[in-house]
């Protein structure tokens, strides 16, 4: 039985807006994982809104006939619906349009309140226990709050599944989305999609932020590894191939996860210097245009999208001609769902109902009158409760809005098999990681790898020569080359997950009678003979979303220094760039003999030794352009000449 809630007015709606700290899918904070409340200003009330809200939810049971229909599998979903949602009280409905991040809420909270979704954002895992046994304790555990309702709907739970489980200690993470565009391969997009899923439902999740379908126009933006391409074609195609493998044929198969499209729409086009989020630059900002722009490259994804079955779409933070996304009814109702024929459900990026207007009150009327669904509040719950249900009262938004709202929710809920089978699946436990699933990523990895130069036909390389010198802190990094959104949400550079490291991929591979040196300065003063072959592991540290922003697009001073030092002592040198994007390589590049772009690989560093030695032919090409200077930025595509840049998008020497 639903405890009775106490809804209170007694404290003012004098609350925090969500606008220094967000995540693009469900980001958490910098450091440690969550920002707080005090990290923001507060938001204005509007005082035009009224000071009383109901303050119980009945106890009364549903009745029989009720109860019979929408706990039958066998009736049709939208009977289903219609029975549970006639059944349902104002407060119950508002619940399940209302989703927390998991570290503001506790299960009796869940309960108390008819929560219809619960987060993890990046770094939201369960502490001291990051395993997938410990997901799927806590996440059964909102869970069984959820269906102790009066009514016993089962919540949704949320997490960023970016490039596999990676919130989970021990998942295979595969490449991020820039080498998966740079392998341009739709078939293999599907299988990594159905690895996801299963490793996703072991923990008891059943709905994934991603894929994001960001079609990026200027590299310096620190979201450029989460989308496929600057290409809108080939973001549409490996978007939609990797929405087919996490949902399948029928979404409420045991082996599934819902989709969800990202982040609508035009987050790719934002300006640099149009943020106004803390130091951000572009990310969160203003892209700008007429709608021929946006539906030549920013929109088609989405159509595609729905064409293969979304059943979800998340908002952006960002604006189109300075009108927040999360408050366009212009484009989310007009667009997106008249036009377009998006029948889910619409969701809330991490607090970005909040960032529409000064006033909450305003901001949270705009958002759901303009079609969202479900907000991500992600904190204090009470405060959009609340103030949803007063503007409900006061009729500025409409009953009707909100059933609405509701029945997109549930449907999806009834789709995804969520009243059949709410928890997690422990058949699947021994999946998590395995063997076969690994060899899926160590594919990938070296399919995404491109091939940039090979003077003398340099590469491949001899895995049988007597010595081989590897530099480069990255080479044997699991967090730096597995890059953001890994364990944390900035990641972290160290050993934290499982996994093979590009240096021990090396070791692997070369034969017995190979002595590998390693120094991650490139420092081999021990050595007297000139060493004869080098390989430089360099790139960028981890970071995600606004964090990630970069002027510059420079490597690192202490990797100019070793590379610089390397090219004057070594015989041959091979310069391997892990990094989320193109960087400016200026003069150094010259120095090279072989030169490879091998992205974000993730956990399965095997997989660049594999086309390092030979063992399989380079196949990747470029899904961005590559720019000779930073000045370059943005593009003019329309007139850009490939003799102005250093690589041209789909280059790639191919063997």
């Amino acid at each position: 039985m639903l405890n009775t809630i106490k809804l209170t007015l007694t404290r003012t709606l004098l609350y925090t807006l969500l606008a220094a700290i967000s995540v693009a899918c469900t980001a958490a904070p910098a450091e440690p994982a969550i920002p707080t409340a005090t990290d923001v200003p507060p938001t204005e009330v509007a005082t035009q809104a009224p000071t009383e809200v109901p303050t119980e939810m009945p106890t009364v049971e549903p009745t029989q006939s009720a109860a019979e229909i929408y706990q039958d599998p066998t009736q049709p979903i939208a009977a289903r619906v219609d029975a549970v949602l006639a059944e349902m009280t104002l407060a119950e409905k508002i619940g399940q349009m209302t989703l927390i991040e998991k570290g503001s809420i506790d299960p009796t909270a869940v309960t108390d309140y008819a929560i219809g979704g619960i987060l993890s954002g990046g770094g939201g895992y369960p502490k001291g226990n990051n395993t997938p046994e410990g997901w799927a304790e806590m996440v059964d555990g909102y869970q069984q709050a959820a269906l102790d309702t009066r009514l016993g709907i089962p919540m949704i739970y949320g997490v960023d599944a970016v490039h596999g489980h990676s919130n989970v200690v021990g998942t295979v993470v595969f490449p991020h989305n820039i080498g998966l565009g740079a392998a341009n391969n739709p078939e293999l997009m599907t299988r990594i999609g159905e690895i996801t899923a299963a490793e996703m439902v072991a923990t008891g999740i059943y709905w994934n932020y991603g894929p994001a379908v960001s079609v990026p126009q200027d590299i310096r933006w620190g979201r450029t590894y989460e989308g496929y391409s600057e290409d809108t074609a080939i973001v549409s195609s490996l978007s939609s191939a990797y929405l087919r493998g996490l949902q399948q044929d029928d979404l409420s198969a045991p082996d599934t996860v819902l989709a969800t499209v990202k982040h609508f729409v035009a987050d790719g086009g934002t300006r640099w210097g149009s943020s106004t989020t803390g130091n951000y630059q572009m990310d969160q900002g203003v892209a700008r245009g007429d709608m021929e722009l946006l539906r030549r490259v920013h929109l088609p994804p989405y159509e595609v999208a729905i064409e293969n079955g979304a059943q979800s779409v998340m908002i952006s933070f960002s604006s189109w001609n300075y009108v927040k996304m999360h408050g366009n009814r212009e484009l989310i109702t007009g667009v997106l769902i008249d036009e377009l024929g998006f029948d889910g459900f619409i969701v809330a990026d991490w607090g970005g109902v909040d960032q529409i207007s000064l006033s909450y009150y305003e901001s949270v009327v705009r958002a759901i009158n303009a079609g969202i669904d479900m907000n991500m509040v992600p904190y204090d719950y009470e405060t959009f409760i609340n103030t949803l249900t007063i503007a409900v009262d006061a009729g500025d938004v409409s009953e009707d809005r909100i059933d609405e709202a509701v029945r997109n929710i549930l449907k999806v809920k009834f789709a995804l098999g969520l009243f059949e089978a709410p928890f997690s699946n422990p058949d699947y436990l021994e999946r998590v990681g395995s063997d076969a699933h690994r060899e899926v990523a160590r594919q990938a990895v070296r399919e995404s790898a491109v091939l940039l130069k090979n003077e003398g036909d340099l590469l491949p390389l001899d895995p049988a020569q007597t010595e081989i010198f590897v530099a480069g802190k990255a080479a044997d990094d699991i967090g730096i080359q597995s890059g953001g959104w890994t364990i944390e949400w900035q990641g972290k550079a160290g050993d934290i997950t499982v996994g093979t490291t590009i240096l021990e991929g090396i070791q692997a591979t070369v034969s017995t009678d190979t002595t590998v040196h390693y120094d991650k300065f490139g420092h081999f003063d021990e050595i007297t003979d000139t060493p004869s072959t080098c390989i430089a592991v360099v790139g960028e540290q981890p970071y995600a979303e606004g964090f990630g922003d970069d002027p510059d697009l420079e490597l690192e001073a202490r990797d100019k220094r070793m590379l610089r030092r390397m090219a004057e002592t070594c015989e041959t040198l091979t310069v391997l760039l892990v990094s989320g994007r193109p960087l400016v390589l200026n003069d150094l590049y010259d120095q090279w003999d072989a030169f490879v772009a091998v992205w974000l690989p993730g956990t399965e560093g095997q997989g660049v030794a594999d086309v390092l030695f030979g063992d399989y032919p380079f196949t990747g090409t470029l899904p961005y352009t590559w720019p000779r200077s930073v000045d370059q930025l943005p593009f003019d595509f329309a007139t850009l000449q490939a003799e102005d840049v250093l690589f041209s998008r789909g280059f790639g020497l191919i063997e």
